[in-house]
């Protein structure tokens, strides 16, 4: 079903009419307190295999998530029915569920009124992209795949979406965003090569589907062939894709109440933590700010606190941990209100020229299948995938299978050689948007390979 992009943006509620169904909603609760979330928008994708498209799908939806105290016990329900017979019945379960819940022991008060910084995550670019230019960017990349006699799959994603927060005490928010995400792989009929490439935004317009085609099919070409090497720690070129796949692993472990506890990377014994310390390299900055156009992000969290641009680590060392509003009571500490994605610092390197600065090593397009092993150093082990090769004496001589690793981002960010100029990427397994990050090509020095895996 193709729609106009005045349809599609009539899906998501404007900030009058979800500020009318947050009252509506309000205005039933017999609760101590309660809070209202709305989420109203588009979700549009487009999936191909074989060089052909074979799904493609729209959806609007507008869901309503009611969170109800009573004396200290919290209960939640949600619905999409916005009829007053299903208000009132989301709003009636919130609070049962609430009366049948034991007392919260770090419940927190709602917030009063707060003031917001305009959201500034909107593109027509992505609100516009219906069926037919979603069509128009895959053939991009299925045309020039099938012409080279190799086969494209790949996964492009929109959404248009507008959230909005509302309690009992007057507070109210309200902000409308968009992403698009689009990856490819590609592949040789016989299934020896495999080359991946994706990118992700909140415009359309920033994306090259053509380009993204390309890389992924000089990949899928130059990946036929692969030798096995021995495993063991090895200098890496890591694509931005690769290092963004890490990093954010990195900053997720930054939660003050686990470094607090004991049970973290960022603890110390006797209960302090690492605020303060040095502990990556001095060329490392990591900041997420919802208001930087690389990394947009809402200008409120769930609770309605206002977001604001966090500092996690500058010049290598820790300068904020993520405390949210009942470990910041208890620590007598600010909440952090984080918002957007991340955006690390990097250098005036290309790929190419990290490459050739590298007498011996791997070059990783790449990870994939991340689970954690030690959250006390942040230890993850993956696999490499889709483009991983051999560098000798500065130049990419041959492919190699693909490796398991075992590696803490602390030690890559540790043992950097050389940074490239940060791109925003898709990071995220599942393919899907995610939250923004921006990332620089990294040269790396002793990346711990443990062995060989026979997977393309």
């Amino acid at each position: 079903m193709s729609r106009s992009a005045q349809e599609q943006g009539a899906t998501s509620l404007s900030r009058a009419d979800a500020e009318a169904l947050v009252r509506r909603v309000l205005d039933k609760s017999t609760a101590t307190e309660a809070r209202v979330s709305l989420s109203s928008g588009a979700r549009g994708n487009t999936r191909f295999a074989e060089n052909q498209i074979s799904t493609a799908g729209d959806n609007s939806n507008t869901s309503v998530v009611v969170r109800s105290v009573v004396g200290k016990k919290v209960g939640q329900a949600a619905t999409n029915r916005l009829d007053e017979a299903g208000i009132k019945a989301v709003v009636e379960m919130s609070e049962r569920l609430a009366r049948l819940s034991p007392d919260d022991p770090e419940l927190v008060p709602e917030l009063a009124p707060q003031q917001y910084q305009e959201g500034k995550g909107w593109s027509e670019s992505t609100a516009r992209l219906d069926p037919a230019l979603r069509a128009a960017a895959v053939t991009s990349i299925t045309g020039p795949a099938r012409t080279a006699g190799l086969v494209s799959t790949g996964y492009l994603e929109t959404r248009a979406t507008a959230s909005a927060v509302g309690n009992s005490k007057g507070l109210f928010a309200y902000d409308r965003d968009t992403d698009v995400v689009l990856t490819t792989t590609v592949r040789t009929p016989d299934g020896a090569g495999s080359g991946w490439a994706g990118g992700a935004s909140n415009a359309f317009s920033a994306l090259d589907p053509a380009a993204l085609g390309a890389r992924a099919v000089d990949k899928a070409r130059r990946s036929v062939g692969a030798v096995a090497i021995e495993p063991g720690r090895y200098t890496v070129v890591l694509e931005p894709t690769a290092v963004g796949n890490l990093l954010q692993l990195l900053t997720g472990a930054m939660n003050a109440r686990s470094a607090d506890e004991g049970r973290s990377f960022f603890s110390k014994p006797g209960g302090a933590n690492k605020l303060g310390d040095k502990v990556v390299d001095e060329r490392v900055t990591i900041v997420s700010d919802p208001f930087d156009p690389e990394t947009y992000g809402t200008p409120f969290t769930g609770e309605g606190l206002p977001t604001r641009r966090v500092t996690w680590i500058e010049n290598g060392v820790v300068r904020n941990l993520n405390y949210d509003r009942y470990w910041a009571g208890r620590q007598g500490k600010e909440p952090t209100g984080s918002g957007g994605g991340l955006k690390m610092t990097g250098g005036n390197e290309t790929i190419e020229s990290l490459i050739a600065a590298c007498e011996r090593g791997v070059l990783v397009t790449r990870f994939w299948y991340i689970r954690g092993v030690d959250p006390r150093s942040i230890l993850y082990t993956g696999l490499t995938r889709d483009g991983t090769f051999l560098i000798e004496k500065g130049k990419i001589v041959r492919p190699v299978k693909n490796f398991r690793f075992n590696e803490s981002p602390v030690v890559m960010l540790n043992n950097i050689l050389g940074m490239g100029k940060p791109v925003r990427v898709s990071a995220s397994e599942s393919g899907n948007a995610g939250a923004p990050v921006v990332v620089p090509p990294l040269l790396v020095r002793d990346f711990t390979f443990t062995s060989l895996s026979d997977a393309i």
